[in-house]
């Protein structure tokens, strides 16, 4: 690592926005450690993205506080510090309403969506108070703004996301760790892909305000302007990236 360069620690980086990010993040001139639980997509994506600039691969479950703890402490063996972060792994799960989501449901969506971005958030936090500083970008959604019918499990976790955003900024925004959230509204990503049958998908975009999906490159971009000093005297902010959505 040459003495000037930034580092980046990038969850959920294999595929979707939190590919988009990591590779944002190479050419804003960061290196960058690219989480996934998937091995096999991982190290694709990190050797792809290897070729634009400095990107190693790291596997880790963040359901997980022990993967979490050992892939934070090996980031750090390998690049020294970690000034940026983007926690983006996440799943949808199940589709019903409340009186229909099953336990094994709500657990799964919250032990990775909530609870272990709360892992990482926790583990960075302690990584940049000993180095002096930081930023940290949250994967929120507008789903974690508003509420949405047949995810009662997945909208209370990014509820969870935004508000644990806001609380762990007013904790350490004096200690020069700044701490953000974003929410995409829709976005062409594989997880869309698999979740979004066409028919929906045009239903959806009918009522969208520029009828059409997001890139994931449009989300990434956000997410590390929120990590950059361009963004200095912002902390505990939700932005949306949606295309207007929240707004109708």
């Amino acid at each position: 690592m040459a003495d000037s360069a930034r580092v980046a620690m990038v969850t959920g980086g294999g595929s979707g926005i939190g590919r988009a990010t990591a590779e944002a993040f190479i050419r804003e001139g960061y290196e960058v450690a690219l989480v996934d639980r998937e091995e096999e997509t991982g190290r694709a994506t990190a050797e792809a993205l290897g070729r634009i600039g400095t990107c190693r691969f790291f596997r880790c479950d963040v359901a997980s506080e022990e993967s979490v703890d050992d892939t934070v402490a090996a980031i750090v063996q390998d690049f020294g510090r970690i000034d940026a972060a983007f926690n983006g792994a996440g799943i949808n799960g199940a589709f019903a309403p409340t009186a229909e989501c099953t336990t094994e449901n709500w657990d799964t969506i919250m032990a990775v969506n909530l609870r272990g971005l709360w892992f990482c958030v926790k583990r960075q936090l302690q990584q940049m108070l000993l180095q002096g500083g930081g930023a940290i970008v949250n994967c929120a959604s507008t789903q974690g703004l508003y509420g949405t019918v047949g995810l009662p499990a997945y909208v209370a976790a990014k509820h969870g996301v935004v508000g644990l955003t806001k609380a762990a900024a007013l904790e350490y925004v004096r200690n020069n760790i700044r701490i953000n959230a974003v929410c995409p509204g829709m976005v062409d990503t594989p997880m869309w892909q698999r979740a979004i049958t066409p028919e929906v998908e045009k239903e959806l975009l009918a009522k969208d305000p520029m009828g059409r999906l997001a890139k994931p490159e449009e989300i990434a971009a956000g997410a590390v302007w929120l990590c950059n000093p361009a963004a200095s005297f912002i902390t505990g902010h939700a932005l949306v990236v949606d295309g207007g959505m929240t707004i109708i």
